[in-house]
């Protein structure tokens, strides 16, 4: 049989059948029905008639398939067998390719605890910014500077904070390869002071009551779609971060007891909060009760009730209300009751603090629980709602409340 040449196998059409090419020395290409081409070896190894699959053509051409049969019947003349030397090639692969910088990268983000939300952006942030740089590095060759490459790219083009964070993500996971015994140091830890700074970052916000008082007439007045505006009229008073109100559940709630218990995987912190309610935050979850109640989302989204409100709800409808973005944001709520709560109704600032959710400790350096100082948060977050119902409805809110 002649040897096959380039023009033969391109004349070559798929059939009914499987077809075979024969090309001398054992070698053949497979053309399936469906005109899939691959070439095959056949050979004898140990008193057995055997396979070894030698690439997809036209990806491999014929004068490479030649080549890999030439390379396999080396093999054969000296008594290994090309199939099972193939598989072990596989397997050392596999196991070096376990020690990259990526593979143990998605194995360290696989064990963590986040909020949906962190998660997609710190994989998006090593799927675009890291793994295509260093991915496929063993994590313990990796030095220093090949970490800088990476923030220095990011400070580039202006994702400063983002390229802090990402830095602090891969010295993270190279502490899980030190720890999995992958790695023997961290080289992330020479880059302290090598990073540009991070820029200060202020969220807008209306803190002065004669600022805010325009804002919750407005709120008041918005006429947009109800959901929007229950969203919008809660905010400020319960002032939680903005990811955690559109995606408020009705099994957190409990009406009753006048509380909202925010699950850990939604926090920032990683831990349990709970939200006092005040009478006005109740009336608006019983108004909205009957509307939403058979879906999972207090505030739903605009086409099903399975789907949370989006997170940029409250700012779009800020924005469409007259507040500019360097005004008035959903987290600046956070900031205008910080700062109206200390300096105009003079609760204590670390039961403020408790109620935003940020880390307090005792004086002993441990974390207070969920329900610490809960009598005066309760006192506070009802005082706070009728402050903003007075603040809304006075005339003179400069001089709200009355001395």
């Amino acid at each position: 049989m002649p040897p096959l040449s380039d023009l033969a196998i391109r004349r070559a059409k798929p059939s009914s059948k499987t077809q075979k090419l024969f090309d001398g020395g054992g070698l053949y290409l497979e053309i399936a029905p469906a005109g899939g081409r691959w070439w095959r070896l056949k050979y004898r190894f140990g008193g057995k008639e055997k396979r070894l699959a030698l690439g997809v053509y036209p990806e491999v051409t014929l004068a490479l398939a030649r080549n890999r049969r030439e390379d396999a019947r080396r093999l054969l003349a000296q008594g290994t067998d090309p199939s099972q030397q193939k598989k072990d090639a596989a397997a050392a692969k596999a196991g070096l390719d376990a020690l990259t910088f990526e593979s143990i990268g998605r194995e360290w983000m696989k064990g963590r605890i986040w909020a949906p939300s962190y998660r997609i952006k710190v994989e998006a942030w090593m799927e675009n910014d890291v793994f295509p740089w260093i991915g496929s590095r063993q994590a313990a060759d990796l030095e220093a500077p090949d970490f800088l490459s990476i923030a220095r790219r990011m400070e580039r083009r202006g994702a400063i904070e983002s390229g802090h964070r990402v830095i602090q993500n891969c010295g993270q996971i190279m502490r899980y390869a030190i720890a999995s015994g992958l790695a023997k140091r961290n080289p992330v830890a020479d880059l302290r002071g090598a990073l540009q700074p991070k820029p200060k970052r202020h969220y807008a916000a209306l803190a002065e009551p004669k600022e805010l008082a325009p804002l919750l007439r407005a709120i008041h007045a918005y006429q947009g779609r109800p959901v929007t505006r229950w969203a919008l009229a809660l905010a400020p008073l319960v002032f939680v971060r903005p990811g955690e109100l559109p995606q408020a559940e009705w099994s957190e709630f409990d009406l009753e007891a006048g509380v909202w218990l925010i699950p850990a995987d939604r926090m920032k912190m990683r831990a349990e909060h709970l939200v006092p309610l005040s009478r006005q935050a109740l009336d608006i979850l019983r108004e909205i009760h009957p509307l939403t109640n058979r879906g999972r989302y207090v505030f739903s989204g605009r086409n099903s009730v399975q789907r949370p409100l989006s997170e940029n709800t409250v700012n779009t409808a800020l924005r469409r209300m007259g507040f500019e973005s360097d005004q008035m944001t959903g987290h600046g709520f956070r900031a205008t009751a910080r700062t109206i709560l200390d300096e105009v109704l003079g609760f204590r600032p670390d039961i403020i603090e408790h109620q935003l959710a940020h880390a307090v400790r005792d004086p002993n350096g441990r974390a207070y629980n969920r329900t610490t100082h809960m009598a005066e948060r309760v006192r506070m977050m009802q005082e706070w709602a009728d402050y903003l119902d007075g603040l809304r409805a006075n005339a003179h809110p400069e001089q709200w409340p009355p001395s």
